[in-house]
């Protein structure tokens, strides 16, 4: 179907997701187990895309440039217009490699169960960030290897689950890979290895930085439903995407705890607001965070995240040693004691995460990335928390947390959890007023 017009899909609850995942694990394991063996050797791999936006098109295109014998065989979003045009982009770039008849298009908020049903061998999950985790839980039940984006939940229920799914990945000798992508890079790789070994000496802070301008908005247009609108503005909608901290900071917290070797921290607090972007088509999320993170050997990093127009820009991290500083992720390089700059290979590290899932399936030691996926998502999730409430909430209150942002069940015509007051703007959090649950 052309265009943004509304489409006629299967609602489906969460508890029919997992349902039907239980029962999609029990159908394909015994597929997936033949399958794998040829993954291995001779026949390469068959690879499914849940989510064709644009992260999830390049995705492909990066899964694609790991080997030839890579093929695209089947293609699900919620959006039949999204779907179309990331196929026919991508069979422009591949020619040889996607191979995705229209029988393999699926459409529809079940359509991920139909790309995980339909033999392939790996799934990459980029899909708005709410359905991580029930669709990494439904790959690995079904035995299939995982690239999935990050955010990996946006709420702790939602991580528990997503990381029960990474231990039972282990147990099944499949692969799981994140979107944390500057794992990957190799001069922040380069950079790292270097503060862990204590060039910089001791770390004493660590400033994280990611101020830029809002992500793509995309506008409504007549005849759509509220909840249309919202799925297709997913990222600028707290319950699909899980704010600024869940899409953006993460990065950045990510390679702070990556820097201290993934031990949480004991608390945080931070405050935030919404000041600029008050528009309705930034949704109902904050447009500026900072917060502020206690380890127990008194390391304090410090994230600062915002996403107003006009203003001055920068992405960067500053470790502090007692030795000297490290600066990433562009030019990585060391300050002190030791001066260094990374002169190597600039690869791109979209490309890394997926050629070295790959190698690592085909050599029979698949990639389990499970233990700083947890770390570095639960970071995001807190950081929301802190800015939200106004409030120190430590490391253990945060994972008892109860607040969850699934729904009963999915479909355009539901009503989604936040709607527009009588001028049009959504109702956001106000610090001090809004609890933390």
């Amino acid at each position: 179907m052309a265009g943004d017009k509304p489409l006629a899909v299967q609602n489906t609850s969460r508890r029919e997701f997992l349902k039907q995942a239980g029962i999609l694990a029990a159908a394909t394991s015994v597929i997936s187990i033949e399958r794998f063996a040829h993954a291995e050797g001779r026949e390469g791999f068959r690879v499914g895309l849940i989510g064709c936006g644009g992260r999830g098109s390049g995705a492909a295109a990066n899964a694609m440039n790991a080997g030839k014998d890579i093929k695209l065989v089947a293609m699900a979003d919620i959006f039949e217009d999204h779907l179309r045009g990331a196929r026919e982009r991508l069979k422009s770039l591949y020619p040889d490699q996607v191979q995705v008849d229209d029988d393999h298009c699926f459409v529809g908020f079940d359509a991920y169960q139909r790309v995980i049903a339909s033999d392939v061998d790996v799934v990459i999950i980029a899909a708005a960030s709410h359905f991580h985790p029930v669709m990494l839980k439904a790959a690995v039940d079904a035995g299939k290897h995982v690239f999935c984006e990050k955010p990996h939940a946006i709420d702790v229920p939602g991580l528990k689950m997503a990381m029960a799914a990474c231990e039972e990945a282990k147990k099944k000798n499949l692969a799981v890979v994140s979107g944390l992508c500057w794992r990957y890079d190799y001069g922040v790789r380069e950079a790292m290895k270097r503060v862990l070994d204590g060039v910089i000496g001791e770390i004493v802070a660590i400033q994280e930085t990611y101020i830029t301008t809002p992500y793509v908005v995309r506008p409504r247009e007549p005849g759509w439903s509220e909840a249309y609108y919202q799925f297709k503005n997913w990222y600028h909608f707290n319950w699909l995407s899980g704010d600024q901290t869940s899409q953006q900071l993460i990065h950045s917290l990510d390679k702070a705890s990556w820097a201290l070797r993934d031990k949480p921290p004991l608390r945080a607090w931070g405050l935030g607001g919404r000041q600029a972007c008050l528009d309705p088509k930034y949704g109902d999320q904050f447009d500026h965070h900072a917060v502020v993170f206690e380890y127990d050997n008194g390391v304090r990093v410090f994230g600062y995240c915002r996403d107003i127009p006009g203003c001055y820009n920068e992405t960067s991290d500053i470790i502090f040693g007692t030795k000297g500083r490290c600066y990433l992720p562009s030019k990585p390089r060391i300050e002190g004691a030791v001066e260094w700059q990374y002169t190597g290979p600039k690869v791109s590290m979209y490309d890394v995460e997926h050629k070295e899932m790959f190698d690592s399936i085909r050599a029979g030691k698949p990639i389990n990335n499970g233990d700083y996926m947890f770390t570095s998502t639960m970071l995001g999730i807190l950081a929301q928390m802190v800015c939200y409430t106004g409030q120190l909430i430590t490391w253990e209150e945060a994972m008892q947390s109860t607040r969850s942002f699934s729904l009963p069940r999915y479909g355009f015509d539901i009503d989604p959890p936040v709607k527009p007051g009588p001028d049009g703007i959504y109702p956001t959090a106000i610090p001090g007023i809004t609890k933390f649950a």
